[in-house]
């Protein structure tokens, strides 16, 4: 099947790994390259990828799990509104298990709590509709890639005129914290592996700034092992042959340069820019979207109050470590002990996405 077969071809990739070999051979520095995407850290060891790489490359996994980066304050908020009456909580799968400071949802819909799995914010909307006589709250995680979809909804809501859905909004953007990222003191980055669905939305040139201000070449890749080899490939040669860095697009057959014009105005009119959280990161400038005032009869903070508990992080958990990139889920004491799918401490491990998971699943560590 064009576009899919071929980016699995088993040979083709072979060939590249051995240019890849070749590339290295005698270059004197370890290479480190970051992805920062969820899909793609499942990606590179669910192919075991890392052993197949020169003993000179090393793969780091960044903040490019949603759920993961949440901090506790979203969450504890999120399970403080499911403690209301009057409130159905609405969200995706993968947020259920991921504890906050002393509960989850997944525990909150055990004790009571109206919480339902949904899979898009128009069905929240929907269930809106039915439901005339609770306030539906979407909480409304993810990056660039599914924020479109969210303005969309609220715009229909507005539309319609349905008074009882609101946005929880936990939308982060993937630039500013590649940014933060860079400027990190115990970090070093040589390149970075740019998320494939993000940049369908956002384009190439918000990476611009990475490359041109400090130096880091970029490439924006898919998510097939051919995808991912190349964009490899791509990265060591700027960094091998010193080419002056630049961001580059290997996943064409889905990414522009100027992104999708459409899904950033619906982003624009909806919502604003603002500093927001990150799990691992701290606050980081201009990294979050919140819900504009001329939208803001849809904003859950700015109409539903609650009461919430102090937060507090869970001992011993290091997902913040392993988000920013200076940590692996084997310097964890609790990876794969006390922290296991079955029972996860911290978000990585909760996240289908998640880095402590991706270890976890198929114990290709590469190390």
């Amino acid at each position: 099947m064009k576009y899919i077969d071929e980016y699995s071809d088993a040979e083709l990739v072979q060939k590249l790994l051995a240019k890849i070999h070749l590339t290295c051979e005698n270059y004197p520095k370890e290479i480190v390259l970051m992805e920062v995407c969820g899909t793609h850290t499942m990606a590179i060891f669910r192919s075991g990828l890392r052993r197949l790489l020169p003993p000179n490359i090393r793969l780091l996994s960044g903040p490019g799990c949603p759920v993961c980066v949440t901090p506790n304050h979203y969450l504890d908020k999120a399970i403080a509104y499911t403690k209301r009456d009057d409130v159905v909580i609405t969200t995706f799968g993968d947020m259920l298990r991921v504890p906050g400071s002393s509960s989850s949802l997944e525990k909150q819909k055990g004790s009571g709590g109206d919480v339902v799995v949904v899979y898009s914010p128009l069905e929240a909307l929907k269930i809106a509709q039915k439901t005339p006589g609770k306030k539906i709250i979407f909480l409304a995680i993810g990056f660039e890639t599914t924020a479109p979809t969210v303005a969309a909804t609220i715009k229909i809501a507005q539309e319609k005129s349905i008074q009882n859905f609101f946005v929880f909004s936990g939308h982060r953007l993937i630039p500013p914290a590649m940014r933060a990222l860079v400027g990190h003191k115990d970090l070093h980055i040589d390149g970075f592996i740019c998320p494939g669905h993000v940049s369908t939305i956002i384009g190439s040139k918000p990476y611009q700034p990475i490359a041109e201000e400090y130096g880091i070449p970029c490439v924006v890749t898919g998510f097939e092992p051919l995808d991912i080899v190349q964009a490899i490939f791509m990265l060591i040669y700027q960094i091998v042959t010193q080419e002056t860095p630049k961001v580059q697009i290997q996943y064409r057959r889905s990414v522009r340069e100027e992104g999708n014009p459409k899904a950033l105005d619906l982003m624009e009119e909806v919502f604003e820019i603002e500093q927001s959280d990150w799990r691992g990161l701290g606050g980081i400038p201009e990294s979050g979207l919140k819900v504009k005032e001329s939208f803001s009869a849809f904003d859950a903070e700015a109409n539903i109050q609650v009461q919430v508990e102090e937060t507090r992080e869970n001992k011993g958990c290091i997902c913040g470590a392993v988000l920013r990139g200076v940590s692996t889920p084997l310097d964890c004491p609790l990876f794969g002990r006390i922290c296991t799918p079955e029972n996860p401490i911290g978000p990585c491990m909760v996240s289908s996405e998640g880095t402590c998971a991706a270890y976890f699943k198929y114990g290709d560590y590469g190390e």
